[in-house]
């Protein structure tokens, strides 16, 4: 039997929202530790707590707070507190998942404003959706791709078969990987798309999947979404995947 298709949204509690994200001058919520509530669980600097303004139906909807200030951003992370921040937040999601409470659980990252953000300060989401299966909407295909480099069992790739389309990167590991290699491939990517990608991106999303003992990242940089997959739903994949994973090679891997 499969899960409800479509995920109801509060509009009333979405207006409530601070958007921080496109106007810098709103109070930063996450900033003002005193006034946080419903604390679940943290790690040093790294927070989850219940997320305020709980705009999905039939789910249980927290927020990962990655740093102490608004300053601070995934692709410059010093190493210790990157792997810090990656065990935390997978632990956690894995937690909910191991419950039972939950069909499936959600855990990604919004960055900028295309991103379909509101909060500017470095933070991610978990999920736990109760009567949703994510799994059921996502195929082996989605992480093939052109490779780009491969360290410890944990690979990092260009998808030749894209769930939206153009430019999507995997990094993919066994349950038991290597932690550190994965979230290394991730910050490499995030960097390059901030920095060496395109002078006109600000915006990308970092989505994880939990499918068949791996676990997988897939990240997205964030242009308007094409009208061709908007309207039909159909991907769409560049001609210049060689060219941009010979980039990263170049910058990064010394390739």
């Amino acid at each position: 039997m499969h899960s409800p298709t479509h995920l109801f949204f509060d509009v009333h509690i979405g207006r409530q929202k601070p958007e921080s994200i496109i106007n810098r001058e709103t109070a930063c919520p996450f900033c003002d530790k005193e006034n946080l509530h419903d604390i679940l669980a943290q790690d040093g600097p790294i927070l989850l707590i219940k997320n305020k303004f709980p705009v999905l139906a039939d789910a249980l909807m927290t927020v990962l707070i990655e740093t102490d200030t608004c300053e601070g951003e995934l692709s410059i992370y010093p190493k210790e507190h990157l792997y810090r921040l990656f065990r935390f937040g997978i632990a956690k999601w894995l937690e909910m998942e191991q419950s039972g409470d939950y069909s499936s659980v959600l855990f990604f990252k919004n960055y900028g404003p295309l991103s379909g953000g509101s909060i500017y300060h470095p933070h991610m989401q978990i999920i736990g959706l109760h009567n949703m299966n994510y799994q059921e909407r996502i195929f082996d295909e989605h992480f093939v791709g052109l490779p780009i480099a491969d360290r410890s069992g944990v690979t990092l790739n260009l998808s030749t078969m894209p769930k939206v389309g153009f430019f999507e990167f995997n990094v993919v590991m066994n349950e038991a990987g290597n932690l550190p290699a994965f979230a290394d491939y991730i910050q490499i990517v995030v960097h390059y798309l901030l920095n060496h990608f395109n002078r006109r991106l600000t915006s990308y999303n970092l989505f994880f999947y939990h499918i068949k003992g791996k676990i997988a990242a897939k990240i997205m940089p964030r242009f308007p979404t094409s009208p061709i997959f908007i309207g039909y739903s159909i991907p769409q994949v560049s001609n210049r995947l060689q060219d941009v994973a010979d980039d990263i090679k170049r910058i990064y891997l010394g390739a």
